[in-house]
Formats: structure tokens, C-alpha cells, sequence
């Protein structure tokens, strides 16, 4: 009777998952929070229409009562995922708590991770006092433990999973880098119910107890210090650790780099094809111990038994590696499949798709904006609707082996044919080499490599023999890709381009008719071969990139792109180079850079500078550097042409005029020979329409058809980018030849330092918008609050990053990337838009403080 109710009933789940699904994807678009009543007024309203359309699908309704369910289910999601959201804002840092020194008393809750620097680790708050009183802090909290200048993490405690600590800590709500293409660090922290961030101050701090709590992540890291003993310092030994324990951080970035140009990257962790492996290994060993009692074959039978035994044996899996997002996935998928196959339901594969489905945004509704869930299911929904008919039993080991290696490879095609939109729609590049390197990865690492490395933890020495496997991949995946073609890229698409390339990989490995795989072609060439959008010929637009505390801002006209300064170094591990730059440059499609500008030394105009000259070509390199600095050497191994930026140089692309302002060439002569402060040599770049009537643009650029252009010149007419200049060389410029500075947007000089912004320069420039590039409560107290002051005096509206994201000016206007899609997990600091598209922000200077824990 309960078989039969459920299958009456499988038409009304499916329809009341798809409208869970849709109702969370709503919910997740909103800009901001409703009042709490209204979440539930429409959750109960929704669940009185889904019961509605159960009564009349029980009469035979037909579609209204399925679309009652769906409709009602989706109104009721909306309404849980609101007030879920609403309690996890609600434990939140609040704003007056931000750059105190706090005493917090809790325990290390994760894998603290070993940088170069120091740790990261999140915190699971018990207690906490300022100024001698209690107060509240969120519940979790994502912290850095930095040594002073010049140390490392040696010289910091030895931190271990479960310890109760009394630290002295400095908080800061969550955010993050806002870029367009870029990664959303705040919904990632939302995801994980992180609600502030910050850093453990110097001085105060003292173990209350080693083994507070979290056995489970003390036996983890046990497990990972054990993997490092065994294999020293072998390169196997963070694969090892991430496939264990799931600490994918123990993973360097170079290797990370080496997997994700030979499409493995999603093997080298937790993923779910590994936890499904497991489970099935699991099962086989549950069936065949099970078949070995009578008794218990009586009371359970042992295809049920292996289901259920495998279904524990990957939970236990995925919480021993950590229960992250994948596992969770994977975990949850299963047991909607055991589940159904322990009542009897033999529901089609697409009710079971959509009910797995439905589990997995259930538990994390915020899953939903995260690459990994749509690969994962497109993956399975794509291999359901290309599934050959079942092959006849075969007899004999070489026949099964055969039959098993040929469904392996048609599996694999159709994972790479199936998932290369989704592909290049997250991460705009796609591996050439990545079927081949997947035939070979698979198999190694799922087979051989993760189950020595698991049974490691029970034998030691199997550690040895997982890590010489490793190393045999490493040297074949280092040698697929070592051709230059090994990755390709390709610039963003429109949102809607996605959706129809499934459908055309779809069409391709469905089992249909040629003429009907022949409409792939004109779906799939919107985003396998997209138009970007790019300046008209005589125009040029600006990205002012939100690189924390730093400078990066893109110029970019109808053929030509150059951009001034690269980003700061954000630790000796991370820079703004590999973590910003190079994906929005690749989003963009620049694969290759006609200019870069490094306006001196300082290492937040230079750090991602590295980054640059590896991942995109450049064409060449202009600088104020010293002959002898690192940067020049390794332009000159790559062929860059590089050559000081000198006051007088000119050029012109596109119909645009690009000039060097400073510093002059006796100036620079001068800082070779003796020290000159960096700052004084910043290189000051204007950026101007050409006259009308001589725009000089080639005749390349104006009739370039694989570049959609505006109908007309539009956008900003005039930049002038100033780097770190002080006082001084500003009233230098200014005398020199004030009408030159003469500029409608303008780089705000040395961040808004108090040593500049003078007057003069001000009066001289008369700029209508200037942009502060600065982090978000950076130590330095950037923008100053006297500097601010200064330019609205002026009426010059103040733009600074930390508030804004990435800035841009183009034929559209200007706007805030904050403010083009704001989500309520975002940081709350910005301002309302101005007629739709501009953002005014009203400048105010940060408290100082050292700068927060980089994620």
C-alpha cells in the first residue's frame, strides 16, 4: 500500500521538487531581506496551495493541481530560505564591534592551515569580553594568525584542531573583492555561516585546553601531520592529505594550476565520484559479508544490506574528509537513491535526478549559486539521457573488462562534451587535453591512488606506494600540458548562452537523428565563440579593478588594452595578479595585454605583476624600476620588451591619445644613482579622445567583426592615472603645464594619503568623478578624512572601492559593481544607485588596524 501511494504520488513530488528548486533560486535573487512576518505569512500560504493541489491531484485535477504543488512548494521554499537567511544575517557582526581589540574565548573548529606567514583557521566563539564586559560575536569566524615582520609560522604556537584558546582578537564583517567575473568571497562565507573575519593581535594569548572538542577534526589533522612524516617533503603529500582528510589547501597553488590545465582538478579533492566509489566498494564488502549469515540474510536482504552499508560507508567518508560541499552533495544524492530502491519505487531516472536534486537544495539552498551543484547535475542528467540500451550479460573476465573499459570511454566523452559549456560559462577556459588526461586520472586516482592512500591511515607504508603513483601522474599531466594550446580560453558570454550550449551538447550525445545534431552548431556558437563587447573606434573605457589596497585599473579602446599597476601582494602565497587579473583579463577576453604600466615599486602596484607576466601575454612592459629589479629580468626571459616610462612619450591607439606625465628622464637618472622614494616616481598616464576629425584609427580596428561595437562615441573623454605622486612632484606638475592635467576622471594620488590630493593639483585636474582604490579597513586610514573633505568641497564625487567594487566607465556611464546585482549576504556599506546606473560614496576614512585575514 505505501509502494502504491507513492507511486500515485510521483507526478506531484516531481512537480513539488521543481518547485523547490525554483522557489530557492528565486529567494536567492533578492537584493535584500523581507520583514520576517512576511516570510512567514508566504510560507504558510504556500504550503495551504501545495496541500490544495495534493487534494486535486487525488481527483484527477490533472496539470492545475500539479501546478498548484509546484507553486505552492516554491512559494513555501521561498518563504524558508528567507528566514533562513534571515537568522544567519542576524548573527552577524555588528558595525561598532569592527577593529576593536576583543578578548574571544572558543575553539579552533577546522584544519588550521600552515602558511608561509602563519595560520588560518576558523573559531567557534564561547565567550567573549570588551572592556571588561561580556558581549556577543557571531558563532563562527574565519581568523588569521600572522607572526610579526620577518617571521614565519614557526614562530607562532602549534595550532591543532579542537584546542580552546583565550585570544585578543580584531574583527571586521564579512568582505570581499566585488569584480565583474569575479569570485563572491561573502556569499562564500554566508554558505558557510561565517559571520565576521579578522586576526589574532600579537601579545595576548593563552591554551585553556587541548582537547577541547571536534575528535572527529583532531583525528583528521592527526591523519595529515602522519601523511607528512611519512613523505616529508614530497609533492604527493598534499594529494594525499586532500584525498584523506579533505584538506585541499595542503594542496600548493602551482599544482592547482598543473590540474585545472589538464581539467583533473575536480579528482584532487573530495569530489563525488570519489565518495560514490567508496560507497560502492563499501556495498560489495557489506553483500559479501552479509551473504555469510543465514540469519542475517533472513531478516534483511543483501542487495538492501550493501545499499545501506554503502550508503553509511560514504557518510562516514565524507565526515571524516571534512563534509564539504561536494560530499554533501554526493552523500545526500545517494540516500534519495537507497532510499527509494528500499520501498520498491522504481520512479524514472528523471524523478529521481529532481529528487536528488531537491535534497540538495533543502539542505543548502545557497548551493544553487555554486558551480560545483549544476557540473554535478548536468553530469548525471546528461549521461541519463544519452544511457545506451543495456548491454547482454557477458561471460568470461576479457569480455567483461572490455565491456567495462568501453562504457568507462563513453562516459567520458560524454562528461567532455556534456560539461564543456558549463565549463567555460564558470571559469572562461576549457582543457584541450583534458579527455586524455581524464582517461588516465580517473582509473589511477579513483582505483589505485585514493584507496592506498585511505587504507594508509590502517597501513603506514601504503602512503609510499599512493605518493610514487602521484608522482607518476604528476609527470604525465606535466607533460600533456606542456603545449601552449594544452588550455584554451575564451572571453564570458551572456547568461542565456549557457542554457542553450547544454542543450546543443545535449543534441550531440543523445541518441537522435544527424539532421536533429546539427541545430548544436548555431547553440553552442554563442558561447564557444562570443562577441565581447569593446570600446567604439575614437573611444576607451576604464575598470578600476577592486583589488583591496592597491592599484589595478584597465584602459581598454577598440583594439588595444593596457593596464596601469598590477595589484598588491596579498601574502607571500597570494596575489591580486593570479586571484583577480588574469580571470577578469581571460572574462574579458584579453588574452593578451598591449601595455603593462607598473607605476613603481611598491609592492600593492606591483605584487600581482608575477602573475601577469606568466598567465597573459604582454606586449610591453613600461615602468619606473630600478634596471636591477626582479620584474625587469623576468620580462626580459619571456621577450618582453620593457623601457622606462618617461614625461614627453606619446602614442596613439585607436583614435585615443595616451601620454606620460612623470617622471622626467633626469628624475629617473637621478634614482639610479642614489635612493629616491618610490613614490616620487610614480608614472603619471593621461588618457584622452583624440581631436575630432583626427582619431587615426585603423582600419584593422574599425572593421574587426568579431567585436561588437557601440553605435557611436561615447563614454569617458579624459583620464588622468596618478599612481602614489606626493605634494611635491603634484605642485611640479602643475607648474610645468597645469592645462595638460586638465581631465574629467581621475586616480585619486597615493590612495587619499594625507601627502597628496594638494590643491593645486585639484584645482588643476577639475575632474567630475576620482577613485580611490583602497582596502576595506586598511591600517593606513585611507581615504584621510581631510583628503575627502577636499574634493567635495570641489563638488568632485568620491568613488572608493571598498564601497563600490570595481569601478567602470564606459559608453553605458559609470557604476559600482556593488550596486549592478546586490544580494543580501553582501557587505550592507554602499550607497543606493544613482539614476539607476551611477553610485555616489561618500568618502570616510576606515580605522586603522593591521590588514584582515586574506581568504
Amino acid at each position: 500500500m505505501l509502494t502504491a501511494a507513492f507511486h500515485a504520488s510521483g507526478r506531484g513530488l516531481v512537480a513539488g521538487a521543481l518547485g523547490l528548486v525554483a522557489g530557492s533560486a528565486l529567494q536567492l535573487q533578492q537584493p535584500a531581506l523581507w520583514a520576517l512576518d512576511r516570510y512567514v505569512l508566504l510560507a504558510l500560504a504556500g504550503l495551504l496551495v501545495a496541500a490544495l493541489g495534493h487534494w486535486g491531484s487525488t481527483r484527477r485535477r490533472g496539470f492545475v493541481a500539479l501546478a498548484a504543488i509546484a507553486m505552492g512548494i516554491a512559494a513555501l521554499a521561498f518563504g524558508a530560505t528567507g528566514l533562513r537567511a534571515t537568522d544567519r544575517l542576524a548573527d552577524g557582526l555588528p558595525a561598532e564591534l569592527e577593529g576593536r581589540d576583543i578578548e574571544a574565548t572558543g575553539v579552533i573548529a577546522s584544519l588550521p592551515q600552515r602558511g608561509i606567514d602563519g595560520w588560518r583557521f576558523r573559531f567557534e566563539v564561547e565567550s567573549a569580553r570588551l572592556d571588561d564586559a561580556a558581549i556577543a560575536l557571531p558563532a563562527r569566524l574565519a581568523l588569521g594568525w600572522y607572526a610579526a615582520r620577518g617571521g614565519g609560522a614557526s614562530a607562532l604556537p602549534e595550532l591543532r584542531a579542537g584546542q580552546r584558546w583565550r585570544i585578543t582578537v580584531r574583527l571586521k564583517r564579512p568582505h570581499g573583492a566585488q569584480n565583474p567575473h569575479g569570485h563572491d568571497l561573502e556569499l562564500q562565507l554566508f554558505e558557510q555561516g561565517v559571520r565576521a573575519s579578522g586576526y589574532v593581535r600579537a601579545g595576548s594569548h593563552r591554551l585553556l585546553d587541548e582537547h577541547a572538542g571536534h575528535p572527529l577534526a583532531r583525528a583528521r589533522q592527526a591523519v595529515r601531520e602522519a601523511i607528512g612524516r611519512r613523505l616529508g617533503a614530497s609533492d604527493a603529500a598534499g594529494l594525499l592529505a586532500a584525498l584523506v582528510v579533505g584538506d585541499q589547501g595542503a594542496i600548493d597553488r602551482e599544482d592547482w594550476a598543473l590540474y585545472r590545465a589538464t581539467g583533473v582538478a575536480h579528482l584532487m579533492s573530495i569530489s563525488g565520484l570519489h565518495v560514490t566509489m567508496f560507497a560502492w566498494l563499501a556495498g560489495l564488502a557489506t553483500a559479501w559479508l552479509w551473504r555469510r549469515s543465514s540469519r542475517a540474510m533472513l531478516w534483511c536482504p543483501a542487495p538492501r544490506a550493501a545499499r545501506w552499508g554503502g550508503l553509511a560507508a560514504a557518510l562516514a567518508y565524507a565526515a571524516f574528509a571534512g563534509w564539504g560541499v561536494p560530499a554533501q552533495r554526493t552523500v545526500l544524492m545517494l540516500a534519495v537513491v537507497t532510499a527509494l530502491a528500499s520501498f520498491g519505487l522504481r520512479w524514472p531516472a528523471l524523478a529521481v535526478w529532481l529528487a536528488a536534486m531537491a535534497a540538495v537544495t533543502l539542505a543548502d539552498p545557497w548551493a544553487l549559486l555554486q558551480p560545483g551543484f549544476w557540473l554535478s547535475f548536468v553530469a548525471v542528467g546528461l549521461l541519463m539521457i544519452s544511457s545506451a540500451p543495456a548491454p547482454r550479460r557477458v561471460e568470461g573476465a576479457w569480455p567483461r573488462l572490455r565491456a567495462a573499459m568501453q562504457g568507462g570511454l563513453r562516459t567520458q566523452v560524454v562528461a567532455t562534451l556534456g560539461l564543456a559549456p558549463l565549463t567555460l560559462l564558470f571559469f572562461q577556459q576549457l582543457s584541450l587535453v583534458g579527455f586524455v588526461a581524464n582517461l588516465a586520472a580517473i582509473p589511477l586516482v579513483t582505483l589505485a591512488i585514493t584507496p592506498l592512500a585511505m587504507l594508509g591511515v590502517l597501513l603506514p607504508p601504503l602512503w609510499l606506494a599512493a605518493a610514487a603513483l602521484a608522482d607518476v601522474l604528476h609527470a604525465l599531466l606535466q607533460a600533456l600540458a606542456a603545449p601552449g594550446w594544452a588550455l584554451w580560453s575564451v572571453p564570458a558570454a551572456a547568461a542565456w548562452a549557457a542554457p542553450a550550449a547544454v542543450l546543443a551538447a545535449a543534441l550531440l550525445i543523445a541518441p537522435l537523428p544527424w539532421r536533429l545534431k546539427l541545430l548544436a552548431l548555431p547553440l553552442g556558437l554563442p558561447l564557444f565563440a562570443p562577441t565581447p563587447e569593446r570600446p567604439a573606434p575614437g573611444a576607451f573605457d576604464v575598470i578600476a579593478v577592486d583589488v583591496g589596497q592597491g592599484t589595478a585599473v584597465l584602459v581598454r579602446t577598440a583594439g588595444h588594452a593596457l593596464l596601469y599597476d598590477a595589484g598588491p601582494q596579498y601574502s607571500r602565497e597570494s596575489d591580486a595578479g593570479e586571484r583577480v587579473l588574469v580571470p577578469l583579463l581571460r572574462a574579458l577576453g584579453h588574452a593578451r595585454l598591449d601595455a603593462l604600466l607598473l607605476s613603481h615599486r611598491d609592492t600593492d602596484h606591483v605584487g600581482g605583476a608575477p602573475a601577469l607576466l606568466k598567465g597573459v601575454g604582454i606586449g610591453r612592459l613600461s615602468s619606473s624600476l630600478a634596471a636591477d629589479h626582479p620584474l625587469l629580468a623576468e620580462a626580459a626571459r619571456r621577450g618582453i620588451a620593457a623601457a622606462p616610462c618617461v614625461a614627453g612619450q606619446r602614442w596613439r591607439w585607436d583614435g585615443v591619445d595616451f601620454e606620460l606625465l612623470h617622471p622626467e628622464a633626469e628624475r629617473l637618472e637621478r634614482a639610479e644613482a642614489g635612493r629616491v622614494k618610490p613614490n616620487t616616481l610614480s608614472c603619471v598616464l593621461k588618457v584622452s579622445r583624440a581631436a575630432s576629425g583626427d582619431a587615426g584609427v585603423s582600419r584593422a580596428a574599425s572593421v574587426d567583426a568579431g567585436v561588437r561595437r557601440a553605435a557611436a562615441v561615447a563614454g569617458p573623454r579624459s583620464l588622468l592615472l596618478t599612481g602614489d605622486l606626493e605634494r611635491e612632484q603634484e605642485l611640479a606638475l602643475v607648474a610645468r603645464d597645469a592645462a595638460a592635467l586638465r581631465a574629467e576622471l581621475m586616480l585619486v594620488p597615493h590612495h587619499g594619503s594625507k601627502t597628496s590630493s594638494s590643491p593645486a593639483l585639484l584645482d588643476a585636474v577639475g575632474p567630475r568623478v576620482a577613485i580611490v582604490q583602497a582596502g576595506y579597513r586598511n591600517r593606513f586610514g585611507h581615504p584621510a578624512a581631510e583628503v575627502a573633505e577636499r574634493y567635495a568641497e570641489r563638488g568632485i564625487e568620491l568613488v572608493a572601492s571598498p564601497r563600490c567594487g570595481a569601478w567602470t566607465a564606459d559608453a553605458r556611464g559609470t557604476r559600482c559593481r556593488r550596486a549592478e546585482a546586490p544580494r543580501y549576504w553582501q557587505h550592507p556599506d554602499f550607497l543606493a544607485h544613482h539614476n539607476g546606473v551611477e553610485v555616489a560614496i561618500s568618502a570616510e576614512a576606515e580605522p586603522g588596524g593591521e590588514q584582515a585575514a586574506e581568504e
